[in-house]
């Protein structure tokens, strides 16, 4: 069976929005969703809280969250706020 995948580029100046738009997508996804930060340096508690539930969500419905292009001072934040067990990160 085929992965099906969605791609979303995150803004790095509406991380918190796109991430609430991905939310609001897990209804119809299959698979995983591909979110590419590499524009993203920093994030707020907005982003966190944000990426908190849409990590909760993906737990509900199934469907993998991966994340492309994490800078290492972005992941560890998410480190921190012990995030990084809901997802996998690719370069």
């Amino acid at each position: 069976m085929a992965t099906i995948a969605d791609w979303v580029k995150i803004d790095a100046n509406r991380v918190a929005q796109n991430l609430n738009e991905v939310t609001q997508k897990l209804v119809a996804a299959e698979g995983e969703i591909v979110m590419d930060f590499s524009a993203v340096r920093r994030v707020d508690a907005a982003a966190l809280a944000a990426l908190e539930n849409l990590t909760n969500e993906a737990t509900n419905t199934k469907v993998k969250l991966v994340l492309k292009g994490v800078s290492i001072d972005v992941y560890k934040v998410f480190k921190l706020a012990n995030l990084t067990r809901h997802f996998s990160c690719v370069g």
